[in-house]
């Protein structure tokens, strides 16, 4: 794995994984790596210092160092979505579908879900009238 920092032609910037320097080549050259920010997809590789030394595993992944900060408003607005997005809904995982059909067929309760879903799945929902929308981040798994 490696992890670029990018900015588009908006002058957003951001960071991204990628399997390896070929699968960011490829994916950019098919038009598939976008802004994380405004969706445009004329993204470039930003410069960006190695990391030397030190604990190698992203802050994220160290429960003793705490997250830094979103840097940019549009970063901070994204972080404040997503914390009151897994704060006021319930997370239901690979149920999501099952779960929006039963809702929306009045077979269970109405509540405020959020989860995962195949873009196959997810495009049967719309098609069945059953209001979804793509979160523009990765929910947090719940573990036991």
């Amino acid at each position: 794995m490696i992890r670029y920092a990018l900015s588009c032609a908006e002058g957003h910037r951001f960071e991204s994984w990628f399997q390896s320097a070929d699968a960011f080549d490829s994916l950019q050259a098919a038009g598939m790596v976008t802004c994380a920010v405004c969706g445009g997809t004329q993204v470039e590789k930003s410069l960006m210092a190695p990391r030397i030394g030190g604990d190698a595993a992203p802050a994220e992944d160290r429960p003793d160092r705490p997250l830094s900060k979103p840097a940019t408003p549009a970063e901070q607005a994204m972080a404040e979505l997503k914390r009151k997005i897994e704060a006021e809904s319930d997370y239901v995982g690979l149920r999501f579908a099952q779960e929006a059909r039963e809702m929306h067929a009045g077979l269970a309760p109405r509540r405020a879900i959020h989860g995962e879903a195949k873009l196959d799945e997810a495009k049967k929902l719309i098609e069945e009238g059953v209001p979804i929308a793509p979160l523009p981040f990765t929910p947090g798994r719940k573990t036991n």
